[in-house]
């Protein structure tokens, strides 16, 4: 017998697969494109009945193509560009990262390196993440804290809390083997929920949880994420931003992001 969340990941694989395969976008509602294929199928076959009832209407010169076939050719070259676009932007635009607070924060009771918080990044209810940052901040440097959150990656079960997302931070090495961890912070002015994008790179089209996981684009990214030599957030040089300004570290330059 399957267990059911053996079940639920097998459904997830098989849901990225078929997206892929039809080639639809991340999240493309399908029933839309096929009614939107439905009528542009009945629209062109009234437009062939008013044709073949009209004995005034010429047939194409020798060349020429009929204006409707024109357009059902451009749009599916449309649908097929839009689709592409998506499967081929920059690993990075496939993650969504979104503003956030921390409104609530508790020692995990059956593991000693993780807090257990609600994050508030402007959805109906505060996200539960837990973070292995116990080591490097007390519960009142937790609690307010302004932050950027991995939104779109699928839920994992750590010790028995099911995390939704992870909070964003970076490291340094320091001489003695520890590690000084610092959050990713956007800046004062932006609004809780906003969704980074980067500088020099298209709009992000985050893929879903079940894809991001499939494709392993967390993995994929974050070979490319460092802060700059002023502590900006970047992937590859190019800066996380919102509307007010960049994501920066307090003091951590050349640092991985994880």
């Amino acid at each position: 017998m399957v267990e059911p969340r053996n079940a639920l990941k097998l459904l997830d694989d098989a849901i990225a697969d078929l997206e892929a395969k039809l080639n639809l976008k991340p999240g493309e509602d399908l029933s839309r494109r096929t009614a939107g294929q439905s009528t542009a199928a009945s629209d062109n076959t009234q437009s062939q009945n008013g044709a073949a009832a009209n004995s005034n209407n010429k047939a194409p010169k020798k060349g020429e193509k009929k204006k409707d076939t024109v357009a059902a050719s451009n749009s599916k070259k449309g649908d097929n560009a839009t689709a592409e676009s998506a499967t081929d932007q920059p690993d990075i635009c496939k993650l969504e990262f979104k503003v956030g607070q921390i409104v609530k924060v508790w020692v995990h009771p059956d593991a000693e390196k993780l807090y257990c918080e609600e994050i508030d990044v402007g959805e109906s209810s505060p996200r539960q993440i837990a973070s292995g940052l116990r080591p490097h901040f007390t519960e009142e440097q937790m609690l307010g804290q302004r932050l950027l959150v991995v939104s779109n990656l699928k839920p994992k079960n750590l010790v028995g809390f099911k995390s939704h997302g992870m909070v964003l931070c970076a490291a340094a090495a320091q001489p003695d083997g520890t590690e000084v961890v610092e959050f990713v912070e956007p800046p004062a002015e932006a609004a809780i929920g906003e969704v980074v994008t980067f500088d020099g790179l298209p709009t992000p089209e985050p893929w879903t949880p079940a894809q991001v996981e499939k494709k392993k684009i967390w993995q994929a990214a974050a070979t490319g994420m460092q802060t700059t030599d002023d502590c900006c957030a970047a992937w590859n040089g190019h800066v996380f931003m919102t509307r007010a300004g960049p994501c920066r570290t307090k003091t951590i330059a050349g640092g991985p992001m994880r």
